[in-house]
């Protein structure tokens, strides 16, 4: 890879960590778990990153790219090791009270993964449904059926709780 690629792949991840970090935790619940998606993902990314940096929307490619490698290590379980060459720096603290953070992660964890996928691109990055389908390759019917069921299963969990809506707005914040 040239050095201007190079330029070019650093200063996107380095633009976008974060929020690679922030859309892999809510995924998986795990801090240290979604610093190995986020692995994973800029890993493959650098190996893809000239074909990838001409794409129209780079983000949208690397979201697919991190759900991919969620729900691929859902069906496999986790099977490989990755470390960073230096501890990674953790997210800003969060703006909305701990308690609902807690208890909303909490709950995503009891949701099945294609529906905690669905709903983490939907109202934790606020993605539109026609996006969220190309993302995980389904129809935008099948995003709009995986967002019912994954919040009727929510609101399971939560005991139809009123104090916790699930809207964008209870969110950790768009990723945009």
């Amino acid at each position: 890879m040239s050095d201007r690629s190079d330029a070019g792949y650093l200063a996107y991840v380095n633009g976008r960590l974060t929020a690679m970090r922030r859309v892999a935790h809510m995924l998986c619940g795990d801090p240290d778990q979604a610093d190995d998606l986020v692995q994973e993902t800029i890993t493959k990314l650098y190996a893809r990153w000239p074909r990838v940096s001409q794409a129209d929307n780079v983000d949208a490619y690397v979201h697919t790219m991190i759900v991919r490698a969620f729900l691929d290590e859902k069906r496999r379980g986790w099977w490989r090791v990755g470390l960073f060459a230096s501890t990674p720096e953790r997210p800003p603290a969060a703006q909305q009270p701990v308690e609902e953070q807690t208890v909303v992660r909490a709950a995503l964890t009891e949701v099945p993964a294609r529906q905690r996928a669905v709903l983490v691109l939907r109202f934790m990055c606020d993605l539109p449904i026609a996006e969220v389908a190309e993302i995980l390759g389904c129809s935008p019917g099948t995003v709009k059926s995986q967002t019912s069921h994954g919040l009727n299963r929510l609101r399971q969990i939560l005991g139809d709780a009123e104090d916790v809506p699930v809207t964008p707005s209870n969110s950790a914040g768009g990723i945009r």
